[in-house]
């Protein structure tokens, strides 16, 4: 691990205060980390702390996540589409011209969106559980797609994944028994006290209804992947329920390069596995993060 110091910032991007943490030298090559549901940038605490020394590292907090803003459903058009905006805006803020990413979970649609769009300015993908195909969907997505059809009929269903079992399910399902100690209780905590802001389950539910719309990006996304073919790197939990490996396996269709690596993790490898995804992420980048 490197010795490092970790900054925290918010800069206005349209408007809405975007919170991100900092860390290394903005003159070695830049990843920028984009998380997922329900958590924030914390989640990548312990990989900037091992990868300081030889990148720059970027960790937004999505509008309704973490320090960023949190306006109402009224007042702002959730949805993946304007996340993406404003993710882009910070980068633009910020003057990053060209960087890697690393997408978990929610952060997929994001990330995908901008290097689909973007080719020139993205040197590597690592997607951990971050989707782009069909195949990645298990049973779990059956009630948010539900949901996606019909909100009303299904939104009690859907609320109870706002839950604090439901948030401390995510970070436990699919671990091996001997790692469980690993995962400190304030990553669920830390989540749950987000979910249970005045508000945010509104915007929760907005984003679980907005996600079907992802999937009309995918064949842009696979495009993409054929044309451009991007360096990518998925390491994944191969006990992940939300994300099944399926979905990190499908890479390798588009991608033959791929480096597909499925650890014996659940949907957050990174509390349970950091060392080995951190080594897997040094190596990668240092072939094509330049």
């Amino acid at each position: 691990m490197s010795s490092f110091a970790l900054r925290a910032h918010t800069v206005a991007v349209d408007g809405l205060d975007v919170f991100y943490r900092e860390a290394g030298d903005p003159a070695n090559p830049t990843l920028v980390l984009l998380h997922g549901f329900p958590s924030s940038s914390h989640m990548y605490r312990g990989l900037i702390a091992e990868l300081a020394d030889s990148y720059h590292l970027i960790a937004p907090d999505h509008i309704g996540f973490g320090a960023s803003a949190a306006p109402a459903v009224e007042d702002f058009a959730y949805g993946f589409e304007r996340l993406t905006e404003i993710t882009l805006g910070l980068l633009d803020r910020l003057g990053v011209e060209r960087f890697a990413l690393y997408v978990q979970d929610y952060g997929a649609p994001i990330g995908l969106r901008i290097a689909s769009r973007n080719p020139d300015r993205v040197t590597a993908i690592v997607s951990q559980s971050g989707n782009a195909y069909q195949e990645g969907f298990t049973p779990f997505w059956d009630v948010l797609f539900a949901h996606a059809r019909d909100r009303a009929a299904h939104e009690a269903e859907v609320r109870e994944l706002l839950t604090a079992e439901a948030t401390r399910w995510q970070y436990t399902h699919g671990v091996p028994a001997d790692r469980l100690d690993r995962i400190a209780p304030e990553t669920w905590t830390l989540d749950q006290a987000g979910l249970d802001r005045p508000g945010n389950r509104e915007i929760q539910l907005q984003l679980f209804w907005d996600y079907q719309f992802n999937l009309d990006g995918y064949p842009a996304f696979q495009e993409y992947f054929r044309t451009h073919r991007p360096p990518l790197l998925a390491v994944w939990g191969r006990n992940d329920e939300i994300f099944g490996p399926a979905g990190a396996e499908a890479f390798a269709r588009d991608l033959p390069d791929a480096e597909i690596h499925l650890l014996d993790a659940g949907h957050f490898a990174l509390e349970t596995h950091g060392e080995e995804i951190a080594a897997l992420v040094r190596d990668f980048l240092g072939r094509h993060a330049k």
